[in-house]
């Protein structure tokens, strides 16, 4: 099988790196057509780049991307099915979870019906948990059977357990983000305040949205305790995460926050680390408490600074949980297993449209 993936999609971005890599590995030629530029000038690119294309594919995945012109442009470019990754709602991204519009402006129709419309569109829906098919089927009216889960997953070349050649001479909690609403970092700062005289320390990996509101928090609970970290690349992120004891998820009290599993928390369970992160619906649909993650309470300070403890008093604990969870990592996310379980549902996807 061939397939065209397609699209204004970042190359590097974990979701259609995993995918890219899990298709490969399986056999299935993929071939990029891609492009990065912005207005008409990203239609005329693409438009091109398919010319060369055309007859060569037997499936167009539509990369995930922020932007949801990309699918109607591969609707009147291709005959051959067209599976969109979604991966989650702009919608409810945009409108409900980062607030970047009010829920009165034009904005809030404006992105529900370029997901809805999207999803017309497409043959299958990519999302990365049954919480988020579950919420495109009662919001844009898509059928359940449209719908097919791929879960997130990670680079298992990247991010892999080894041992560190630099050490914190502290305990070390690592979180890495874009500091967005869903992931709570202002739980894990109060988390970090009732830690302050316990020899422990928390490594903040990246900035975004919320992270000079976070800094000012930090300032007010006159941490000590907290190192700050400006984005990295995808390698400097696994050598961070390779030095610390635990890894966070995210903690926010979003309805998005329920409906994901982030990237994170992939990362942390690849590297046979110990991960907390809060207890939502979606982590459950893979996870069991103790046995492969620590779950907290959701939007709640206290109780992750007494997950954090402890993890770090119960050695055992910590170790059956990132064994558990590296185990966990292989039989369900790793790219080779996500791109043999999409693989097999575009095989039936060919065949229903044959």
């Amino acid at each position: 099988m061939t397939i065209c993936y397609f699209g204004d999609f970042d190359r590097e971005y974990s979701r259609n790196r995993v995918i890219i890599k899990g298709l490969r590995e399986n056999g299935v030629e993929v071939l990029l057509c891609n492009e990065r530029l912005s207005g008409w000038r990203l239609w005329r690119a693409l438009a091109r780049k398919h010319k060369a294309l055309r007859g060569k594919y037997d499936v167009m995945i539509v990369g995930y991307s922020d932007s949801r012109f990309i699918v109607p442009l591969a609707k009147l470019l291709s005959k051959k099915p067209i599976v969109w990754d979604a991966f989650y709602s702009l919608y409810d991204s945009f409108i409900f979870d980062r607030k970047l519009a009010s829920s009165l402006s034009l904005k809030v129709a404006y992105y529900w019906f370029f997901d809805w419309f999207s999803c017309v569109l497409a043959d299958k829906v990519l999302l990365d948990t049954n919480a988020h098919i579950e919420y495109f089927v009662k919001t844009f009216g898509v059928s359940r059977s449209k719908c097919v889960r791929v879960l997130v997953g990670t680079d298992d070349k990247i991010f892999y357990p080894r041992e560190s050649r630099e050490r914190p001479h502290a305990f070390t909690v690592h979180f890495h983000g874009k500091f967005i609403p869903l992931q709570g970092v202002e739980y894990i700062l109060k988390a970090a305040s009732l830690l302050k005289n316990e020899q422990i320390a928390f490594r903040m990996v990246g900035k975004g949205q919320e992270y000079r509101r976070a800094r000012k928090l930090a300032d007010e609970y006159a941490l000590n305790n907290v190192e700050w970290i400006d984005r990295v690349s995808y390698h400097e992120l696994a050598d961070l995460i390779v030095q610390t004891d635990i890894v966070l998820g995210i903690f926010g009290n979003t309805p998005k926050a329920r409906r994901v599993i982030p990237n994170k928390v992939y990362e942390g369970i690849a590297m046979g680390k110990a991960v907390i992160s809060a207890d939502t619906p979606a982590v459950r649909e893979l996870f069991q408490d103790k046995e492969n993650i620590l779950l907290c309470a959701v939007a709640d300070g206290d109780d992750l600074a007494r997950k954090i403890a402890e993890l770090r008093e119960d050695v055992s604990l910590r170790e059956r949980i990132a064994k558990g969870g590296r185990a966990l990592f292989m039989r369900n996310a790793s790219p080779n297993v996500i791109g043999k379980a999409l693989f097999e549902h575009m095989v039936g996807l060919e065949k229903e449209k044959g």
